[in-house]
C-alpha cells in the first residue's frame, strides 16, 4: 500500500474518533440549549457533569487531524485553508466561544431557585456555538466532495459560496442531528430514572431527524455530487454503509427496548461506518476533482517520518485518554 494512502487512512480514523467523541460534546450543548420539561435544570446539570471532565481533551483529535493534514498533504491543506477560509474560522470561533461560555457559566453567580441572567446568557452562547459548529463542519465536509471547490494550476477557485449549497446545508443539518443523537444516547448511560427517560426520548427524536435528513440528502447527492454518489454505491463503500444502516436500525431498536449499552455501541458503529464509507467513496481525491492523495502528498521522507512518529505519540496519548475516561466515566451520574 502506498504511504500516502496509509497516512490518509490514519487521518480518516482521526476524523471518526473526533466525530464520536467531540460530536457527542457538541450534542450535549445542543440539548443544553433545547432543554425543556419540568427537569430542564437537572438535564443541564447532568450534561455539564458529563461533559465537564473530558470535553476539552476530545479536541486533541482535531489537532491531530490538522497536523496530519498539513504535514502529510501540505498542498491540500493550503487549498482548503483558502477555499474554506470562512467556514473554518466560523467553526474555530464556535469552538472558542463554546469553551469560554461553558466555563463562564459555571462560575456565574447563581440564584437559589433559578439561574442568574449572566448564567442564562452564557448558557445560550454555549448552546448556540454547539449548534453552529457541527453544522459548519458538515458543510465544509460536503464542499470538498461536490466538485465546486476547484484547484486549477495551484490556484483555488470556486463556483459561488461552495459551503452554502443545498447539499452542503443538508450535510450540515445531518451532522447536527448526528451529534444530537450521539449525545442523547450517551446521556442515557450517564443518568438514571426520570432523567434517563428524558434523554431516551431525545435520542429517539434525534434519530428520527437523522433518518429524515439522510433520506433528504440522497437525491441531492445524486444530482449535485455524482462522483460521491457513484463512490457510495460502489462495491468498495456500499458494504461499509450497509453495516452502518444495520447499526443505525439496531441502535434505534435498542433505545426502544431500553438497552442503552447496545444503543451506544451501535451508534458508534453507525457513525464510524458513515464516515468510513464517505472516505472510501471520496478516494483517491482529497478535493474532488483536482486534488488527489498522490498529487498532494508530502515527500516520501516526510511521510515515513509521520508513520514512525505517530506510534510514539499514540503511546503517550492513548493511555492518557484511557485513564482520563476511566477516572471520570466509570459510573453513571446520580440524578442531579
Amino acid at each position: 500500500m502506498q504511504l500516502e494512502v496509509i497516512v490518509a487512512a490514519i487521518g480518516l480514523l482521526g476524523v471518526i474518533t473526533y466525530a464520536i467523541l467531540a460530536g457527542a460534546d457538541f450534542g450535549g450543548g445542543i440539548w443544553d440549549l433545547l432543554a425543556w420539561g419540568p427537569r430542564r435544570a437537572q438535564q443541564r446539570d447532568a450534561i455539564a457533569h458529563a461533559v465537564g471532565p473530558v470535553w476539552e481533551a476530545n479536541h486533541v483529535w482535531l489537532i491531530f487531524i490538522i497536523v496530519l493534514l498539513f504535514t502529510g498533504f501540505p498542498t491540500a491543506f493550503a487549498a482548503l485553508s483558502v477555499g474554506l477560509f470562512a467556514p473554518f474560522h466560523i467553526a474555530l470561533l464556535g469552538i472558542i466561544l463554546r469553551g469560554a461560555a461553558f466555563v463562564f457559566r459555571a462560575y456565574s453567580p447563581q440564584k437559589e431557585q433559578e439561574p442568574s441572567q449572566s448564567s442564562q446568557r452564557w448558557g445560550t452562547i454555549f448552546g448556540a456555538a454547539s449548534v453552529i459548529t457541527p453544522v459548519i463542519l458538515g458543510m465544509a465536509l460536503s464542499a470538498v466532495s461536490a466538485g465546486q471547490l476547484r484547484v486549477i494550476d495551484g490556484v483555488v477557485q470556486s463556483e459561488g459560496i461552495v459551503w452554502l449549497t443545498p447539499l452542503a446545508i443538508a450535510m450540515g443539518l445531518l451532522a447536527l442531528a448526528l451529534c444530537a443523537y450521539l449525545a442523547a444516547v450517551y446521556m442515557t448511560l450517564e443518568t438514571r430514572d426520570e432523567l434517563q427517560a428524558d434523554f431516551r426520548q431525545r435520542a429517539l427524536l434525534a434519530g428520527t431527524a437523522v433518518v429524515g435528513l439522510s433520506l433528504l440528502s440522497l437525491p441531492l447527492l445524486y444530482f449535485k455530487a455524482q462522483h460521491l454518489w457513484d463512490g457510495l454505491i460502489s462495491l468498495r463503500a456500499a458494504p461499509v454503509l450497509a453495516v452502518g444502516v444495520v447499526a443505525a436500525l439496531g441502535s434505534g431498536w435498542a433505545l426502544l427496548r431500553w438497552r442503552f449499552q447496545l444503543a451506544r455501541g451501535a451508534a458508534i458503529v453507525q457513525i464510524s461506518c458513515l464516515l468510513a464509507g464517505w472516505g472510501i467513496a471520496q478516494y483517491p481525491f482529497i478535493i474532488y476533482p483536482d486534488v488527489t492523495l498522490a498529487a498532494a502528498a508530502a515527500p516520501r521522507a516526510s511521510l515515513m517520518f509521520i508513520l514512525i512518529a505517530l506510534p510514539l505519540g499514540l503511546l503517550i496519548l492513548l493511555p492518557s485518554l484511557w485513564f482520563l475516561f476511566k477516572v471520570f466515566k466509570s459510573a453513571p451520574l446520580e440524578d442531579v
